[in-house]
């Protein structure tokens, strides 16, 4: 970027705000494309004559509108739209973002095992104390992190869950390895809460963004609970559709 724009400094309007209009024009035009990291503030501000916190406040605005998103370390990008994610009867990731013509891809951040308390019991019908796979996972589409996931197994029916997840990247590929061909969602519950820290890390967004929980539980065909998840998803990656 080495042309240099005017800006009109006796339009009446403010110079962030002319900043960003061009920068939303640049994006409209197809100049930036979704998911392409925009010139760094020092670049832009080099090419307005403005100072760095001008060009800051531009993007926070447009971020704002979700029109571009800011990856800690990476820099920032021009927001792809939204992924409609249907939550129903039969939810799978891999599909979903395969039928958006996306490459879906997940990868194992942690395992251990521990034992159920009351609330794990209750969700999963085994008795407190029960030895559990708790697997942590993070879901991603055309390399864009979109899901942190925290899911619950009974250890006894799946010991190998963890290996056949790292391998695949698929829950429904490691349950099926496990016997556990089909299973439906019975539920789901939406809340919404602040990023903490270390999800923060693995989404790549700014400490105190907004992100949907979706917690759920699914059942194999006799309606024996095998999964209990809590999904935290990036607000302003997704977009859910709730199936009835």
């Amino acid at each position: 970027m080495t042309t240099r724009i005017s800006i009109d400094r006796g339009a009446g309007i403010a110079v962030w705000r002319q900043i960003g209009e061009w920068l939303k024009g640049e994006i409209a035009s197809g100049t930036f494309k979704q998911g392409t990291r925009l010139p760094t503030e020092s670049d832009i501000a080099a090419q307005f004559g403005v100072n760095r916190h001008t060009v800051r406040r531009a993007i926070a605005a447009l971020a704002s509108e979700g029109i571009v998103r800011a990856d800690q370390g990476r820099g920032t990008y021009v927001a792809a739209a939204p992924l409609s994610y249907p939550i129903g009867p039969r939810t799978r990731f891999s599909e979903i973002v395969s039928g958006q013509a996306k490459a879906p891809s997940g990868r194992l951040i942690g395992s251990r095992t521990e034992a159920a308390n009351a609330f794990l019991a209750a969700k999963l019908d085994v008795p407190v104390g029960t030895l559990l796979i708790r697997l942590e996972a993070l879901r991603v589409a055309d390399g864009i992190p979109i899901i942190v996931a925290t899911s619950w197994f009974e250890q006894a029916r799946m010991p190998n869950l963890v290996t056949d997840y790292a391998e695949t990247g698929s829950i429904t590929a490691a349950l099926t390895a496990a016997g556990i061909t089909d299973y439906q969602r019975k539920g789901n519950q939406i809340t919404a809460e602040l990023v903490d820290p270390q999800d923060a890390r693995h989404l790549n967004v700014p400490i105190g963004q907004p992100v949907l929980v979706v917690e759920s539980v699914n059942i194999d065909k006799k309606g024996q609970p095998v999964q209990f998840t809590q999904a935290r998803m990036a607000a302003d990656r997704i977009q859910l559709i709730v199936e009835t």
